[in-house]
Order: structure tokens, then C-alpha cells, then sequence
């Protein structure tokens, strides 16, 4: 277990940085304005190429939305159960280790998601209701890639009902495939965007499981 867990920061760790390097290229290699309303954009050649390639597709954008809400609901669930060991248990210290080391993700996310918020990387390829946004990196792609692994590693220690556990993987699988794929597919995002997502959810990712793993060899 405490190699395992070494596995896990390690993968953590150069993930963490293979983002911070994607980023920096983000920002700085290859800026050109092709953008709208004439913004720059860094890594220009292939986000213009995979952009010319995908087009846009407004109605994509918008079913992806909303299915954005469905991670936000399956971390307000795991919120909800955490508050209820708490409450029934009367300490902090009695909920379920590995819900406590949830939580410290989901802080991480947020915190995650509140930077970039204010640091702009790069701007959207297309206007949002008459207005330019930030979109580096793809905040739906986070979401999505944190919350529903993270999700499925929960229910696959606390599911004792095989044929439902494979079932609900696999549409855990299905979905998450769907929101990053259908992201990139849509246009609203550069591809730069969409992996600075899948780089930043894969190293928090392998943060909560070296978490987790550690925890779960305290107790």
C-alpha cells in the first residue's frame, strides 16, 4: 500500500507539471489573434486546424451544459452523505475517512476552477451570448473528469451488488466520455483547452487516490 501510494504522488506530480508546461505553451507558444473580436491565442496553428476541422456546433455546446449539472449533483450527494455521518455520529473524526479525503478534492476543484476564473489563458473561439469568455482550461472537461472517476471509486467500495456496480461503472464510463469528447466536439472550447482539462482533472485525480490510499492505511 505505501508504494502504491508513492505511484500515486508520483503520477500526481508530472501530471501536475505536464500541466503547468501545457499551460505555459498555452499562453505563450505560437500566439496569434484568430480569435474572436481579434483575441490571441497561443498554440495557433493546431487549435485553428482542430477548430477548422470540428467547426461549431451550438446545439452540442448547450446538451453538454446542462448534463454539467449531473457531476454537481453526484458531489452534492457525497456532500449530503458526509453531513449525515457527521450529524449521526457527532464528530468529525467518525465519518468515513475516504468521504473527508472527497471533500478536500472537491475544495481542490473549486480552487482549481476559481483560478482560472481569473487568470485567462486563452479566450472562447466563439462569442456566448454577444461575449467573449475565458476558456482555458475547459471547465466542463474538469468537472466531469473529476467528479465522476472519483464518484465511480466510491461506489465500487461501497456497492455490494455486483451486476448494479458494473452496470453504473459503466455508465459512469459512458458519460464522462461523452461530456469530454462532445466538449471538443462542439467548438466552443480550442483543443488546448479541452487537454489542459484532462491533464489538470487526471494529476487532482491521482491526488485524491494517494489521499485516499493513505488514509485508508492510517486507519
Amino acid at each position: 500500500m505505501k508504494n502504491e501510494n508513492k505511484k500515486a504522488l508520483w503520477a500526481a506530480a508530472w501530471l501536475l507539471l505536464a500541466f503547468a508546461l501545457w499551460t505555459a505553451a498555452a499562453r505563450f507558444l505560437d500566439v496569434q489573434a484568430i480569435g474572436p473580436q481579434g483575441s490571441s491565442v497561443g498554440m495557433a496553428a493546431l487549435n485553428g486546424a482542430f477548430h477548422r476541422l470540428t467547426g461549431v456546433h451550438m446545439p452540442l455546446y448547450e446538451i453538454t451544459d446542462w448534463l454539467g449539472l449531473a457531476p454537481l449533483c453526484v458531489a452534492l450527494g457525497f456532500a449530503v452523505l458526509g453531513l449525515a455521518q457527521l450529524i449521526r455520529r457527532k464528530s468529525l473524526l467518525r465519518v468515513d475517512r475516504s468521504i473527508l479525503a472527497l471533500g478536500g478534492f472537491y475544495l481542490l476543484v473549486m480552487g482549481a476552477y476559481a483560478l482560472f476564473e481569473v487568470v485567462v489563458v486563452n479566450y472562447r473561439p466563439v462569442l456566448i451570448e454577444g461575449y467573449l469568455e475565458g476558456s482555458y482550461p475547459s471547465s466542463t472537461t474538469m468537472l466531469a473528469l473529476c467528479v465522476m472517476p472519483t464518484a465511480a471509486m466510491q461506489l465500487h467500495s461501497r456497492m455490494q451488488n455486483s451486476a448494479l456496480r458494473r452496470a453504473l461503472l459503466w455508465l459512469i464510463g459512458a458519460f464522462t466520455a461523452f461530456m469530454v469528447v462532445g466538449r471538443a466536439l462542439s467548438g466552443v472550447h480550442w483543443l488546448s483547452d479541452i487537454i489542459g482539462g484532462v491533464l489538470l482533472s487526471a494529476g487532482l485525480v491521482a491526488l485524491y487516490v494517494a489521499a485516499s490510499r493513505e488514509k485508508g492505511r492510517e486507519a
